[in-house]
């Protein structure tokens, strides 16, 4: 089996059963990590572009690891120090990448579309490592697979998003993915930080946690990004964990046991309390090993899809 895309742009439209091809074989790949030998030979041969115009850590990192795991060929490309500094457009950046005869690129770029964009300019398989507040495909396919594991399924099951949605590519990709899953979801957080007609999107909102942490199963809960100025869209950060921070004593008060993740990096005691990142109903290490298996289920599949 293969996907019905040559690409991966986002999750927007994709398939129940494309979604459920990848998170099916990530199985696989999974167990692979777990091996005291942990490479395997599909992408022998391939070259993989990794080109990032935006800092990452973990997601660039997850995807070389998952690129030299499948015995991959990797190439680095940073837009510092590169000829994008210099005034090259990214078409032309991208095709000289792909006269180097690469078979793949995953992008991230700060650009909403930049990866749509790029699909159609080079003849390689495009994957989105995030772009603009747009969307983060493999991040909610890997939160989808987390959340599989932990409940064994995702249909019927109630997500609640937490946070800085507006900024959030994370929450967008997670919607689109778990709602084509068959799970309810839930957005909440401080008016400032929902966008307006989300509920178009098939979502809930509410705008106290307490109401919602009754009736969840799991929450998504995501970081402020004072990067993108989210640190004005409410009064403190004092103020924020105050309201919206998930801690330990919340989740006493909610009378259920409710499964936690975060796509990183977190702000402990801010959006999360340190007790509830590393206890016991925590997933977020699962997520970053999950993220791997989720990248080679991807690199994988469009591989054999040419």
């Amino acid at each position: 089996m293969s996907l019905n895309s040559k690409h991966l742009l986002g999750l927007d439209g994709m398939k129940r059963e494309d979604i459920q091809l990848i998170l099916d074989t990530a199985v696989s790949f999974r167990e692979v990590l777990d091996r005291p030998i942990k490479k395997v030979p599909p992408l022998q041969g391939k070259t993989i572009a990794n080109m990032f115009f935006e800092n990452s850590t973990r997601t660039r990192l997850s995807f070389e690891l998952a690129e030299r795991r499948l015995s991959a060929d990797v190439l680095g490309f940073q837009s510092s120090g590169s000829s994008v500094s210099k005034g090259e457009t990214l078409k032309d950046t991208a095709r000289n990448i792909e006269a180097m005869k690469v078979d793949m690129v995953v992008m991230r770029h700060p650009a909403a579309g930049a990866p749509h964009y790029l699909a159609q300019v080079v003849d390689a398989n495009v994957i989105n490592a995030g772009d603009g507040g747009h969307e983060h495909p493999t991040q909610a396919l890997l939160d989808m697979y987390t959340i599989r594991e932990r409940l064994g399924r995702l249909e019927g099951l109630h997500v609640c998003i937490v946070g800085d949605i507006s900024h959030s590519r994370v929450a967008l990709s997670n919607i689109y993915g778990l709602t084509t899953m068959g799970a309810k979801v839930s957005v909440c957080g401080p008016a400032t930080m929902i966008p307006r007609e989300i509920e178009k999107l098939g979502v809930d909102v509410y705008h106290h946690l307490d109401d919602i942490l009754p009736l969840v199963d799991v929450l998504n809960v995501l970081r402020i990004q004072l990067e993108r100025d989210a640190g004005r869209l409410f009064p403190s950060l004092r103020e924020y964990h105050n309201y919206y921070g998930i801690t330990r004593q919340r989740l006493d008060r909610a009378g259920r046991v409710i499964t936690i993740l975060h796509p990183g990096p977190i702000n402990r005691d801010v959006e999360i309390a340190a007790d509830v990142a590393d206890g016991e109903h925590s997933v977020i290490l699962q997520q970053v090993l999950n993220g791997v298996a989720i990248r080679m289920s991807v690199l994988y599949l469009l591989s054999i899809r040419n």
